[in-house]
């Protein structure tokens, strides 16, 4: 059975970009932090649909909008996502560094058939519905920032490993070290750093070996990192929406949930002193994240008023069963001058030692989520609409997967004890307008989702969805278009140390999203 990777663990204190390779918060985070996923026309009004109805993105947010379908329908929704962010040391002098990141997606593919009575069919007030099935995109993790300043040595990625070369004492712990060297074969980050000559154990004047300590840095150091993240979260829905006396819509759908997550890193530090042998280092790592779960969720649409809608639904918090593979390279370069002391075999140039690819098995359990909304119809103008989502983020918690070949009993108290003291229910706002002028519409949307950080008073990691959208309808076909221009603000630490003074990392980003939907009525 291979062990989780709590020694590759990199804390995360702020911002949703974090580096989660041992399995910790962030990854809660990450698989509970969603987007409104659909068609064009979803997106085109903000995602605001709970109490809208007739809308096939309801089948993710309320799939009481299912009964409101007069016709059936088939449609299809491809997307090209163009992201740029701009990412500096926060407080640091240097300028902040730009970095892009683009994808192409489908944002949605599916059906809904509808069965209706006859208006002269008075036998039972139940007057119809609609079964709905398809794929939605409702995360998308495609980002890219880089960022290159000055740190003092006390901030360094290598000190990171103090506590870990303070705890390595008595020949058990040296004998260890050099066993994962001559094997090439390494456990343990202090480890790795010893393999690349990082570290180094110390001798007594008595010749024993004493003490880990780790390489000499000099005073000022210049680190960079460039960050690439990509892949999705993706729910395959089946659903359906029953229409009671024109006035009730009750529905409910069953998701199953797919998700993706790929993210490349190379953090880098370099040292100008003439005084140390120590040049830089490279850390080139890869985190893949794989995984699938299940989640259901039902609502409601009443017509209180002939042009005035009221809704409101709920999900069950989703279960997901997550394999991480991870995999890192460690390179440092050496000068020949220098006035530290090094081993006798200390390499000039560059030198590289690898972790050994390594598969670990969890599970995640996201929180529950009740959505609320208001429709206003302008007749056959058009309609305004909004909604309010409460997530409770504190409540996501990471699980143990024993029975995987990949997974341990490991209880991850101490992880999800950080997730409840890190993380706050939040409130998120969608808000939509459509025009209708003859066969065309026109549309407007915004959303605005809530900071999850208890610590940020600011709101500095909230995220903004401006979107706009034009559609078509002419006979039995119809075709939609959409954007959405998202903003989000992030905070992040690349590693932590225990001086609390490791660098903290400001991304200002943003992405444009353009969908097509083409689709017929039936």
């Amino acid at each position: 059975m291979k062990k989780r990777i709590i020694w590759l663990s990199l804390a995360l204190v702020a911002g949703q970009a974090g580096h989660a390779f041992a399995q910790d918060a962030s990854d809660a985070l990450r698989y509970s932090r969603l987007q409104f996923g659909g068609p064009a026309r979803t997106q085109g009004i903000g995602g605001a649909n709970v109490a809208l109805g007739a809308d096939f993105g309801n089948l993710t947010s309320n799939p009481a909008g299912l009964g409101m379908y007069q016709k059936s329908e088939v449609h299809f929704t491809p997307g090209i996502g163009i992201g740029q962010s701009d990412a500096r040391i926060d407080g640091g002098t240097t300028a902040s560094q730009s970095a892009e990141k683009n994808s192409l997606h489908v944002a949605s593919l599916g059906g809904v058939f509808t069965t209706r009575r006859p208006d002269n069919d008075q036998t039972s007030d139940w007057r119809g519905g609609a079964f709905a099935l398809g794929f939605s995109r409702v995360a998308d993790f495609n980002s890219a920032s880089s960022y290159q300043g000055t740190i003092n040595n006390n901030q360094s990625y290598l000190s990171r490993l103090q506590p870990a070369a303070d705890a390595a004492r008595g020949a058990t712990a040296f004998a260890d070290l050099d066993k994962q060297a001559s094997s090439g074969t390494y456990t343990s980050n202090l480890g790795l750093a010893y393999g690349a000559y990082l570290a180094n154990i110390r001798s007594s004047r008595a010749g024993a070996d004493s003490a880990v300590v780790l390489r000499k840095q000099g005073n000022a150091l210049t680190q960079g990192e460039t960050l690439t993240t990509s892949g999705s979260i993706s729910q395959f829905d089946i659903g359906y929406g029953a229409n009671y006396r024109d006035r009730l819509y009750i529905g409910g759908a069953i998701g199953i949930v797919s998700s993706n997550y790929t993210q490349l890193r190379t953090l880098t530090e370099a040292d100008n002193d003439p005084n140390t042998h120590f040049n830089s280092l490279t850390s080139n790592s890869q985190l893949k994240t794989s995984g699938k779960g299940f989640n259901a969720r039902v609502g409601l649409i009443y017509r209180a008023l002939d042009n005035l809608r009221v809704g409101a639904s709920v999900q069950t918090p989703t279960f997901m069963q997550l394999t991480d593979t991870y995999s890192e390279t460690l390179t440092a370069n050496y000068s020949a001058q220098g006035t530290d002391r090094v081993p006798s075999d200390l390499p000039v140039g560059d030198y590289s030692v690898s972790l050994p690819v390594n598969d670990y098995a969890y599970t995640i359990t996201t929180p529950f989520r009740a959505n609320g909304g208001v429709a206003y119809t302008l007749g056959k103008h058009g309609f305004l609409t909004g909604d309010i989502e409460y997530v409770g983020y504190g409540q996501a918690r990471l699980h143990n997967d024993s029975q995987n070949a990949n997974g341990d009993n490991y209880s991850f108290a101490t992880e999800n004890s950080d997730i409840q003291a890190r993380y706050k229910n939040t409130v998120n706002l969608r808000f939509g307008a459509e025009g209708r002028f003859d066969v065309f519409r026109l549309r407007l949307g915004y959303a605005r989702y809530g900071d999850p950080y208890k610590a940020d008073t600011n709101n500095e990691r909230l995220q903004s969805f401006y979107t706009a959208g034009a559609g078509l309808r002419q006979g039995n076909f119809f075709l939609d278009a959409a954007v959405v221009y998202t903003t989000v603000d992030q905070l992040y630490t690349p590693y932590s140390l225990n001086n609390g003074l490791q660098p903290v990392i400001k991304v200002n980003g943003n992405r444009y999203t353009t969908n097509i939907t083409a689709g017929i009525t039936f």
